[in-house]
């Protein structure tokens, strides 16, 4: 039999909503479908340092040693099956529910069982399609370390846990009918346990002060919504930025002090609020058009431009400078590799260096195409790898 022991890990739940009509219209092109979002979806969990777990029916359970990377694969996840999404009718798109939680399991060789993967189904079950739902024990960890924003959705009933689990939302893109249902569901499960006598106590949060963890609620007067409810105006997006006009309450992620939030005339709660507005927002890394990465390229550009000129300009029927190029072409592209996470790093380094050998084949070429044998050696190593993820 095998070991059992506990241990501390973070749960991804994920499952796909509206599976049974999907089937009932057509079996086998959505199971041919399924298939291949696992398969993106297995890539990018691996990516992040993650094991896929076990897979039923429409269902995937997968667990992660930092939170921080649960989350991040989860983002990426949405982010990629969207983009698959984009080019199927909307009566065919599949979309994934996903719930993380962070705690103490029972594993058994490779399975998993306990109410921390409870909870995670649960969060999941909240979740809309296309979206993304966590507990406040990962929201703890993550909250300043991914550039994402959350919505608190209150109280989540969960059986054998007393007073339920806190539960947030993780904004990942702009579906406004995903955003009014996680608040909606946020708004239910809030009034579910102030019912059962288990909503926190004015100036807290889940058993901590209002100050460490409080997002600023809107005036109950201004709204005609009772405070500590969840709600969206017609034009909340779920994603990174707040349309205007939207009144959501938001715990944002970030360095800044959190009694600078602030609202605009129109009463917009956010990341980008009117232009009296000027609070810090967190953004990607990659977002900003001056991120250091950027520079790096832009480094490498002006140094290939210098020595293209410098060739020139010492002129004697050679051109030394195709040597250099080469090797700030490779440099960006092992750079631009590194920045990749969607992609296999092997595979990318191996891409490099057959595109390297083709390359000075062809500069020092003297008819012979001695290039072939390399790359019938990484055309081997590329198969190799394939099948060995595959198994």
């Amino acid at each position: 039999m095998s070991e059992t022991r506990r241990k501390l890990t973070t749960i991804f739940s994920a499952d796909v909503q509206d599976y049974s009509r999907l089937m009932g219209a057509d079996e086998e092109g959505t199971l041919a479908t399924l298939k291949r979002y696992r398969d993106a979806m297995a890539r990018l969990i691996e990516v992040h340092d993650g094991r896929v777990v076990n897979t039923w029916g429409d269902g995937l359970l997968a667990e992660f040693p930092s939170v921080v990377e649960a989350v991040r694969a989860a983002v990426d996840v949405q982010n990629e099956l969207a983009g698959l999404n984009a080019e199927r009718p909307s009566e065919t798109q599949m979309r994934f529910r996903i719930g993380i939680n962070l705690g103490d399991v029972i594993a058994e060789g490779d399975d998993l069982y306990g109410d921390g993967v409870n909870i995670a189904a649960r969060l999941q079950a909240t979740a809309p399609a296309g979206g993304i739902v966590i507990s406040n024990t990962v929201y703890d960890q993550v909250r300043n370390k991914v550039a994402v924003s959350f919505d608190f959705l209150g109280q989540l009933e969960v059986k054998n846990i007393e007073g339920g689990v806190a539960s947030y939302a993780v904004r990942i893109g702009a579906r406004d009918d995903a955003h009014e249902h996680a608040l909606r569901q946020g708004s239910a499960t809030q009034g579910s346990a102030r019912g059962n006598g288990a909503a926190a106590p004015a100036g807290t949060r889940n058993g901590q002060p209002a100050s460490d963890a409080a997002r600023p609620q809107a005036p109950a007067e201004a709204s005609g919504t009772p405070q500590g409810s969840a709600t969206a105006g017609p034009s909340a997006t779920w994603g990174r930025q707040s349309a205007p006009g939207a009144a959501q309450p938001e715990a944002t992620t970030g360095t800044a002090p959190q009694d600078t939030a602030s609202v605009d005339s129109a009463g917009t709660w956010g990341r980008q609020s009117g232009a009296e507005s000027a609070r810090p927002q967190a953004t990607s890394e990659t977002a900003s058009p001056t991120a250091p990465g950027n520079r790096r390229f832009a480094v490498i550009a002006v140094l290939a431009a210098a020595l293209v000129a410098i060739n020139l300009l010492t002129w004697h029927g050679v051109l030394w400078s195709v040597w250099p190029l080469l090797g700030l072409a490779i440099f960006s592209a092992l750079l631009w590799l590194r920045r990749r996470k969607d992609i296999d790093r092997v595979f990318g380094l191996l891409a490099i260096a057959a595109l390297t050998v083709v390359t000075v084949n062809l500069l020092t070429f003297d008819g012979t195409f001695w290039a072939v044998w390399p790359l019938l050696g990484l055309s081997i190593a590329t198969a190799l790898r394939w099948v060995l993820r595959r198994g």
